[in-house]
């Protein structure tokens, strides 16, 4: 039970973010908007260790990586301009 509300927070923190970007509340180029994804996948992955889906394991850790560069790549463009 637990585990499946994990799972859920992951997976509305997700739909949060792809709903901010398409109502132009939020950027791709924010950090939040990456952030919110990797938790929510992080999130997500924590669920699948009680019950495993290997589909669903690929597309978080997909999701995971995409974040993660899209953080880099924020993280890199700020330092840039200070």
């Amino acid at each position: 039970m637990i585990f499946d509300a994990i799972g859920l927070v992951g997976v509305f923190g997700i739909l949060l973010a792809y709903f901010m970007l398409q109502t132009e509340r939020w950027n791709s180029d924010q950090m939040r908007y990456s952030a919110t994804n990797l938790v929510g996948a992080l999130l997500i992955l924590v669920s699948l260790t009680h019950t495993f889906n290997l589909a669903s394991f690929v597309i978080e850790l997909a999701w995971i990586a995409i974040s993660v560069f899209g953080i880099v790549k924020i993280w890199r463009g700020r330092r840039a301009k200070s």
